[in-house]
């Protein structure tokens, strides 16, 4: 057995919400030595990245923030109902600064690589600039919505404007007055029509799919609404903890059929005017995402919504989806209401497809070449595994982590990966679909733990079993096959990337399930895991076993 001494006890990859915190964890809780690679030019991870014009939080921004240190929770404030970019990443460059993290984090550096040696039990972590350095631990916090996806359009690099995808905005580019295209209407499309309307000269909306949209009902917060909030903070934890998505309302118990049509309507007017897309979704009737019966009344309502809001009614009827409400759900302050304006024009491109990009603009399959001083290419992610498929990341015999992923990206939990022992992964593949922050936190809460239980212990390798990864994949598809979601085409399953393989990649049981599960595991010895400890691994290499490793951890992994 080697006995290199690593560089540092772990590495982090990435130092947005998930990164910051597990730095914290493992140097200042835990006591490790820690590195992390950021490969932006400052932390944030997607809130330093996505800078466009009306980029913002779509969660309530009381909940969209670290609860675990009482003080930061208490003091910092907010001004208004969703947070925008500048103020999501202010918060986070605060909470390094407060936690003294930014002396363990290298700024503008890619991690290319990730190699795990079996002799030594070490990661070889190697950076863009050629850099080598080896850890005991990984932690991957590469980001689930963090991968750019820019379609291939031909003759994209003829376009003589100005090109750019929405994860990358410039610092330079000012829109006031221009001719802007924009490619795609997610949750990024809408925020930056809505913005972009405003500020552009004339806006071209080239949309593929028509989204259901609900009001986000923002607007300013006064000071003693902050303090009546930060009073109440207890109670509103213990819930987004206790709930299904963590947003911070309480999830609807009654069925949407249940109830006559017209007190259908009024619950739904209610939330429309609450605003908030997972409000709309799970705070209004319980089965929303399951029974296609509720499914069609929340999506007709919706419906009938578009046709009231948009003046011209072609354009009206384009905008409106014919499919599943079952989809990312989506809010915004008035898009809809955005093509009333006599400078924006939609384009569907389903039945009109984009033909070329040219050097003047894009011509679509009729021939009409619409002329553009700049075009926005709001395509989404490569969602979940986009990350760790672009690395070199080898775990045991070499293999890369497309060899294990062929059939669609797994997990143990979310968190561990059969086959990469003492790696893990904040937001990896069947994770939570939740709020991010608290699923965060319960990730970087739990991996701490099995970290910290590793040092006491002398375990030289944690891994979870290919049998518990099996079953996890099983129980996620299992959920996920109980609800609507998979019958509709989105980059939840992997859709919106051509030659993806549609795959299960979330835990859709809620926040609460999921930290249950976690607990579980926890109190069954870790069950799923097989741990050996280093005498363990100085007595195979001598050609015996002394039993002394952690024995129900090892028995629970071999029979989970």
């Amino acid at each position: 057995m080697s006995t290199i001494d690593p560089d540092v006890d772990a590495v982090v990859i990435g130092a947005g919400f998930g990164g910051i915190y597990m730095l914290h964890k493992l140097r200042n809780e835990l006591g490790l030595s820690v590195k992390a690679f950021e490969k932006g030019g400052g932390v944030g991870g997607t809130w330093y990245f996505n800078r466009y014009p009306g980029a913002k939080s779509d969660t309530e921004g009381f909940v969209y923030r670290y609860s675990f240190d009482e003080d930061l929770l208490r003091e910092w404030d907010w001004t208004t109902r969703y947070l925008d970019q500048p103020d999501v990443l202010a918060y986070l460059e605060h909470v390094v600064e407060r936690f003294d993290l930014g002396r363990d984090i290298t700024l503008d550096t890619e991690v290319t690589g990730a190699v795990f040696d079996e002799d030594s039990a070490l990661w070889t972590v190697t950076t863009d600039d050629g850099a080598r350095f080896t850890s005991r631990y990984l932690v991957n916090a590469v980001g689930l919505l963090a991968r750019s996806n820019i379609p291939d359009f031909p003759g994209l690099d003829a376009f003589a404007g100005r090109l750019v995808h929405t994860n990358a905005w410039p610092a330079d580019l000012d829109i006031t007055g221009k001719r802007v295209g924009v490619i795609g209407t997610g949750s990024t499309g809408t925020q930056f029509i809505i913005a972009a309307a405003k500020q552009a000269g004339h806006l071209t909306v080239f949309q593929r799919s028509p989204q259901y949209c609900v009001p986000s009902g923002n607007g300013p917060v006064d000071r003693a609404e902050v303090a009546r909030t930060k009073e109440n903070f207890d109670a509103i934890w213990h819930q987004v903890r206790n709930s299904v998505v963590a947003f911070g309302f309480e999830e609807s118990g009654v069925e949407a059929m249940s109830v006559s049509e017209e007190e259908r309507r009024r619950v739904f007017q209610e939330n429309w005017d609450k605003g908030n897309g997972f409000r709309f979704m799970f705070g209004t009737f319980c089965d929303i995402a399951t029974n296609p019966e509720a499914n069609a009344a929340a999506a007709g309502f919706i419906r009938s919504k578009i046709a009231e809001i948009v003046d011209d009614p072609e354009t009206a009827a384009a905008l409106t989806p014919t499919d599943l409400y079952a989809k990312r759900p989506l809010c915004n302050e008035g898009y809809y209401e955005t093509y009333n304006r006599e400078n924006v024009d939609l384009v569907p491109i389903k039945d009109n497809p984009i033909q070329e990009i040219t050097a003047a603009g894009v011509r679509t399959a009729d021939g009409v070449e619409h002329e553009l001083d700049v075009l926005v290419l709001a395509t989404g992610f490569d969602a979940v595994d986009g990350n760790y498929r672009a690395m070199n990341l080898r775990g045991r015999d070499g293999r890369h982590i497309d060899e294990h992923w062929t059939d669609g990206p797994t997990s143990y939990l979310g968190v561990s990966k059969a086959g990469f022992p003492n790696m893990f992964m904040i937001l990896g593949p069947n994770g939570p679909f939740t709020n991010l922050p608290p699923s965060i936190e319960a990730q970087v809460d739990w991996i701490g733990e099995l970290v910290a239980h590793a040092e006491r212990d002398g375990v030289r390798t944690v891994e979870p079993t290919r049998e518990a990864e099996d079953g996890w994949t099983a129980t996620c598809e299992e959920i996920a096959n109980m609800t609507l979601f998979p019958q509709a085409d989105s980059w939840i399953f992997g859709a919106n990337i051509p030659g993806k393989k549609n795959a299960v990649m979330f835990y859709m049981a809620g926040i609460a399930a999921y930290r249950q599960q976690l607990a579980d595991v926890a109190a069954a010895g870790y069950a799923g895991f097989e741990r050996s400890t280093r005498q363990e691994a100085v007595n195979s290499e001598n050609g015996g076993r002394t039993g002394l490793g952690l024995a129900t951890g090892s028995r629970a992994g071999r029979e989970a």
